[in-house]
């Protein structure tokens, strides 16, 4: 018996198989400017020269995240937390989140539809500065009840982790830190020590 390697083209007709071919990953696949990714272990889609591979996220990112995407060790190795499928392997490429975190790119515009929180740490999903500015003047413009005005509530930012001592309002409540509006109320309600 005698066994044949793998090859991109028929030995007897010379056909071709795949206008791609791999001999490692023994993928066969029309042209999509395909590579092999020796530290990932598989082909990707390509072009090469557009990505290259973080050995901490081991992962292939593009490169315009070269130096500018916060590393969590082996995320890719992590299924994706909205449709729990498979990131690394995935066809779909990974969107990378400001926190680190990686999900597939369609469920990440499907998240945005949603909220604009990470699903795993809270963190904001992208810069929210200009709508943090409109809530500004919204909760300006928007008085409490007598009875809540003078309400102080402790409170844990999502976005930089600290906690701060903030007047409660319905429409949200801003980090005395970083001014995000991600926050959690983190106690409870309070009044001021001079009405107490």
């Amino acid at each position: 018996r005698v066994r044949r390697q793998s090859q991109q083209r028929c030995e007897g007709c010379h056909s071709l198989f795949g206008e791609y071919y791999c001999g490692i990953c023994h993928l066969f696949d029309r042209d999509k400017k395909q590579y092999h990714c020796a530290e990932c272990g598989i082909c990707r889609i390509g072009p090469k020269e557009d990505f290259f591979h973080c050995s901490k996220c081991n992962l292939c990112l593009s490169l315009s995240l070269r130096g500018k995407h916060k590393c969590i060790e082996n995320v890719s190795r992590q299924d994706c937390p909205i449709c729990l499928e498979d990131i690394h392997t995935s066809r779909v490429g990974a969107h990378v989140l400001p926190c680190g975190h990686l999900l597939h790119r369609t469920c990440y515009e499907d998240m945005l539809k949603e909220g604009y929180r990470c699903p795993l740490c809270m963190h904001s999903a992208l810069d929210m500065t200009r709508y943090w500015r409109q809530l500004d003047d919204e909760v300006a413009q928007t008085p409490m009840p007598t009875e809540y005005q003078n309400l102080m509530v402790e409170i844990l930012c999502n976005d930089c982790n600290a906690r701060s001592t903030v007047q409660f309002h319905l429409l949200g409540m801003k980090c005395k830190n970083c001014e995000s509006y991600n926050t959690a109320q983190d106690g409870r309600c309070r009044l001021p020590l001079e009405e107490q």
